[in-house]
């Protein structure tokens, strides 16, 4: 479940863009990037290729050179692949993907994924739109792109590639405990088109199957809600720890005081004990499916 596209521009040899622009509040990740840019350089210099020559023979233009070699753009893997072959550096630019790709995406979504990539069980409610982990590609960018003051299309691209890189949480062995709580009005209000809709209740109804994921829908209609207060989640870890967040709690930050941590589980326990239960909520997906 990873999306990783951008849109294409034209550089000086017709090539697409190779990557995304380093934001230059994100210490960590401007300092990897611009490591790894050093040492496309070294190598291309010690090729005896000039920036042009060198951005001819891996199919981008000479200004995308300057940039990723200057440490000002995050170049994409195919570029290193790319790059290792032409410049013959046996597997040792290659091999710099991977500490790019752990700066590719901005830094609060990078801290989010480490969270998640660490919880053995992942509890949340949402009730203005589906949680990022529930989202397709397209349901995620038609929420960025409604975002005002507006993105530009280039940072919608990379917001939305990092929310799907997100999703390698459904992948990961043993997997973990997540549960999910919609509002009905999220499973309703057809943000993007009605097609984009369709798809992403078709993938709730994937989601939904997985063994280790629970989805379930709080009806509008309930007189009783304990969720009245706005979003909640709570991650727990494998050595006991845990944190969580609710809009309506503590000034929305972040807790991990296990005083204040009971009260967000009193809260959401309650919340799906409120809400259909998850065989039921499939159910009511698929109805809404065909009513759309």
């Amino acid at each position: 479940m990873s999306v990783d596209e951008t849109g294409t521009e034209r550089g000086d040899a017709g090539a697409d863009e190779s990557g995304w622009d380093v934001d230059p509040d994100d210490e960590s990740g401007a300092a990897v990037v611009a490591a790894v840019g050093r040492q496309i350089k070294a190598w291309r210099e010690a090729a005896g290729l000039r920036a042009c020559e060198f951005g001819a023979a891996i199919g981008y233009g000479e200004d995308q050179i300057y940039k990723v070699e200057g440490g000002r753009r995050i170049p994409r893997p195919e570029l290193l692949d790319r790059a290792d072959e032409v410049l013959g550096a046996r597997g040792k630019i290659a091999a710099m993907k991977q500490d790019v790709a752990e700066v590719r995406y901005p830094k609060k979504i990078r801290d989010l994924a480490k969270l998640e990539g660490r919880a053995v069980e992942l509890s949340a409610y949402g009730d203005h739109n589906l949680h990022g982990l529930l989202q397709t590609a397209e349901y995620a960018r038609a929420l960025f792109e409604m975002r005002l003051p507006p993105y530009e299309p280039d940072e919608i691209e990379r917001a939305v590639a990092g929310r799907m890189a997100r999703q390698a949480i459904f992948e990961r062995a043993p997997a973990p405990a997540l549960s999910f709580v919609q509002e009905e009005t999220t499973l309703r209000r057809p943000l993007g088109g009605t097609m984009v809709l369709r798809r992403q209740l078709e993938h709730l109804l994937l989601v939904g199957q997985l063994r280790n994921v629970s989805i379930q829908v709080m009806p509008t209609a309930r007189e009783e809600h304990a969720g009245m207060q706005g979003e909640t989640q709570v991650l727990k870890f494998k050595d006991g720890t845990a944190m969580g967040r609710s809009e309506g709690a503590f000034n929305g930050r972040a807790v991990s005081d296990p005083k204040q941590l009971r009260i967000l589980e009193l809260r959401h326990g309650m919340i799906r004990a409120q809400a259909l239960t998850p065989r039921e909520s499939l159910a009511f997906i698929e109805q809404l499916l065909g009513e759309t």
